[in-house]
């Protein structure tokens, strides 16, 4: 098997590599083993002195990172680069609190000492997505080394140039060798090593299928897994709101990435008597944003990543259209490259495709519901729990209201983003565990007691 890198805006395929054989993977997670031993006994203060170099060289070769990820997924330079930024973000957050989130803690028992060690698990394999190459990978890698571990990276199949990059990065930050590793591998040489008794966590970023078969092995074999899923968050909007504001925080959110991210603004569900002004804002809005070619400095908007996601849009599309929606449509794409027109969906009714499922691309469907408990309900109404906005000026309302909304996340008059600071990951079908903050960190550690007898 070989994993081809495709340029989205020409269709050209830019490289081809061979897959590692199993027996290449084994060496692999050998080698990891071997550096675990070695790497997990450093002073934290050691260990987090190779993630400062790493930002160093995030923000020293941010153009050059950028142009690999517009390159072979198609995202925007300007906002490639805004990526690799946030990966220096991530790394100067736990170079400077790493240290603190692992101390030891004491607890007060009848003991004579009673308390907490953060001990490293081993041997960590993260299978990390597409969409945002370099920034998934680092918010995982980061702090599962920054606690001792060790990394085997096995990346979206469509993106191995940036992969090996990766590699060649860390290795360069002055991260031990075999601490951090790249597997060319696709989905089922990823499934075997899962198997295999030597890797002792797993941390996922996909689609609910990879999910499911992810966390179906890991629980077989009793391994540690965090999972950051689909989703299909809602974002309201109050009769109160700034529409004006609210109008462009949703484009931001929905076309961001052409549409093609996890914590978008997927469904607009807005109290009726605002719906005509804030979707005329909304597809004014839309319309302004340039699309094209990626590596144009100001293209807001790019091709999607595959050739194939361009069928399953438009058949999302074409059964809201054939079951009575209204369509909207933006800008109009060149005529190369794997583009879809964004466009805005009304007169929506529940058995259509765009809310039953997670859309992932530049389709913003607009429902409109006459109470706020309709619109809880509706926001509810979904197996996804990542995140969800609500847009008022009475904040209290607002706080109140997202008591009763099931996500992982919830921005009040602001779109869902993560944060290094702050704890990100879903509930039901979005997901399990958490990344970033000490949350994250101590995901893959052994929270280990140590009581003291009198």
């Amino acid at each position: 098997m070989k994993l081809k890198s495709i340029n989205p805006f020409s269709g050209e395929v830019t490289a081809e590599f061979d897959t590692l054989s199993d027996e290449s993977c084994r060496e692999a997670v050998l080698k990891g083993k071997e550096a675990f031993e070695k790497w997990r006994k450093l002073p934290v203060a050691d260990r987090v002195k190779p993630v400062a170099r790493l930002a160093s060289i995030f923000r020293q070769k941010k153009n050059e990172y950028a142009r690999i990820i517009t390159a072979e997924m198609g995202k925007p330079i300007r906002d490639a680069v805004t990526e690799i930024e946030k990966c220096a973000l991530v790394c100067d957050y736990y170079y400077q609190n790493t240290e603190e989130f692992l101390r030891n803690e004491l607890i007060e028992t009848e003991a004579a000492k009673s308390y907490v060690v953060f001990e490293p698990l081993g041997v960590i394999l993260g299978i990390m997505p597409w969409n945002f190459p370099f920034w998934q990978v680092a918010r995982w890698a980061v702090p599962t080394l920054a606690a001792g571990n060790v990394c085997l990276l096995k990346h979206a199949s469509n993106v191995p140039i940036t992969a090996l990059e990766i590699e060649k990065l860390f290795r360069e930050a002055g991260f031990p060798e075999h601490v951090f590793q790249t597997l060319l591998i696709g989905p089922q040489g990823a499934e075997r090593l899962i198997e295999q008794g030597r890797i002792d966590g797993i941390s996922l970023t996909g689609s609910v299928e990879a999910g499911y078969k992810v966390s179906s092995l890991s629980g077989k074999n009793l391994k540690k897994t965090v999972l950051e899923l689909g989703g299909s968050d809602p974002f309201m909007v109050l009769e109160d709101a700034d529409l004006e504001k609210a109008a462009r925080a949703a484009v931001m959110s929905r076309m961001a990435n052409a549409g093609q991210s996890c914590i978008a603004a997927k469904r607009l569900i807005v109290m009726e008597s605002i719906a005509e002004p804030f979707t005329e804002k909304f597809v004014d809005v839309m319309n302004g944003l340039r699309i094209g070619d990626p590596m144009d400095e100001s293209t807001d908007l790019g091709p999607l990543a595959k050739k194939e996601f361009l069928g399953a849009l438009g058949k999302q599309l074409d059964d809201a259209l054939k079951k009575g929606a209204t369509a909207h449509r933006g800008p109009k794409p060149p005529n190369r490259g794997y583009f879809f027109q964004p466009v805005v969906l009304t007169e929506l009714t529940g058995e259509m495709l765009v809310l039953r499922e997670e859309v992932f691309g530049p389709i913003a469907p607009v429902i409109t519901v006459r109470s706020e408990e309709e619109m809880i309900r509706i926001a509810n109404a979904t197996e996804f729990g990542l995140g969800a906005a609500i847009w008022t000026r009475d904040i209290s309302k607002a706080e109140e209201l997202a008591g009763e909304i099931a996500s992982g996340f919830l921005a009040i008059n602001g779109i869902v983003k993560s944060d290094p600071r702050l704890p990100f990951g879903g509930v039901k079908k979005s997901g399990l565990g958490r990344e970033l903050s000490h949350f994250g960190l101590k995901e893959f550690v052994n929270i280990k007691t140590i009581v003291i007898g009198g």
